[in-house]
């Protein structure tokens, strides 16, 4: 069974929506900013910045609404509305029971988890919200989607550290095919910009640290790179049935052909130093789809400006596409938006089915100096062309933990 993408929705470092981001993402805009806060003074946080999101969520949704949502689940929602509109669904018969929801967090509800902490400390057991519980769940995103659209089909939430999007689009993918649902709204959230995930970043010297050029200080494939830089947001993609698309009349954006998932079984952190098991994810991904190298016109990687991470997935490709690897090119669009953990697969997938629709590869900024290393074609500073006719695109996520997912996106 076919699967199509016919809506997207984002609030991200970039934009309150798809539009907004897009239009950034090929001026090559950064996202990242010092953090108007003074965490560095009071607790000693070692990193300033990071990737906010440009439109709060308390600026769309109402108050009741905040009330009842982690920031998490609030920028699911605003992401999940808009890509429900834009697949025209606001006004379309859709059937309950053939209508899911996937919508991961790396992280969860850290926000509230945290803050009802401090609650209990300062203020006693008896002040903590009786909505805690609900508002820091790690599926509450993917539940608050279930409740506003009246989805029955299924409501999950698969956590894969800054894989889980990723993983949330392909369990999408798979619901359809398998026959349980005719439409799945699906991506990853994340709001996890606060002192203590920062701090502990840093003390796995996974972030940068470059406090004085927050714009920059996202480079990946870059010689001087040191480190991801934390962003916010979410991404959401409505996937249909190509049948069922047909027969509404949906305008699709692009096709879901493939999905591959592997685990490197390596380390709890660190990825696999071959990258066999990414490389593997890519190639599972094509032969799901039915499709060869010679049919990828483009990779939006993964690509977190890590001085290992980012070669690691590099040698990777190469070593999938072997020469045809001249002819593809490789956007890496955490360098505008930072690093969204369970958020970053799904508005990659964004830009993904962007990229093709337009026929346009997005930018990678602040790359002074390429890796010597690096050995395909990395779209630098101006977006560049895709080829005419049926062509392909591989969207990259790997989380800690050794999680490898691998879409491709085909029009």
């Amino acid at each position: 069974m076919n699967v199509v993408v016919t809506g997207l929705g984002t609030t991200s470092p970039l934009g309150g929506d798809v539009a907004s981001t897009w239009e950034a993402a090929l001026a090559g805009r950064s996202g990242v900013r010092t953090l108007e806060n003074d965490w560095a003074e009071q607790y000693g946080v070692p990193v300033t910045f990071a990737g906010q999101l440009v439109v709060p969520p308390s600026e769309v949704l109402s108050r009741p609404e905040t009330k009842r949502m982690d920031p998490s689940a609030q920028m699911a929602i605003v992401a999940a509305r808009e890509a429900w509109a834009d697949a025209g669904l606001a006004e379309a018969e859709v059937d309950p029971e053939r209508l899911g929801s996937i919508v991961s967090s790396g992280i969860g509800g850290v926000w509230t988890l945290l803050t009802a902490w401090d609650t209990v400390k300062e203020r006693g057991a008896s002040r903590v919200l009786p909505l805690t519980v609900p508002m820091l769940m790690p599926n509450s995103p993917t539940a608050y989607v279930s409740l506003e659209f009246k989805a029955r089909a299924g409501a999950h939430a698969p956590v894969s550290a800054c894989a889980s999007g990723a993983e949330a689009i392909g369990m999408g993918f798979e619901m359809i095919q398998s026959g349980r649902a005719d439409i799945v709204i699906c991506g990853g959230t994340e709001a996890a910009i606060h002192p203590l995930p920062i701090s502990a970043f840093a003390a796995m010297q996974a972030l940068s640290k470059r406090n004085d050029d927050p714009q920059g200080a996202s480079r990946p494939y870059d010689v001087s790179r040191d480190g991801f830089v934390l962003g916010e947001g979410a991404g959401v993609v409505v996937l249909e049935s190509e049948e069922h698309a047909k027969a509404r009349g949906a305008r699709v954006y692009a096709s879901l052909l493939g999905l591959g998932m592997t685990a490197d079984a390596h380390h709890i952190a660190a990825p696999e130093p071959n990258g066999a098991g990414q490389t593997r994810a890519m190639e599972l991904a094509l032969e799901r789809a039915g499709l060869t190298t010679a049919d990828v016109a483009h990779v939006n990687a993964h690509a977190t400006s890590t001085p290992v991470g980012d070669m690691i997935e590099a040698r990777g490709i190469r070593s999938l596409l072997g020469s045809h690897a001249d002819q593809v090119l490789l956007s890496a669009t955490k360098s505008m938006t930072g690093h969204l953990l369970g958020g970053a697969g799904a508005l990659e997938s964004v830009f993904t089915v962007k990229a093709l629709e337009t026929r346009t590869a997005p930018p990678t900024i602040n790359v002074t100096e390429p890796d010597p290393e690096l050995q395909v074609d990395l779209v630098r500073d101006t977006p560049r062309a895709l080829p005419e006719g049926q062509i392909a695109a591989i969207n990259n996520s790997f989380g800690f933990g050794g999680h490898n997912v691998a879409l491709v996106f085909g029009v």
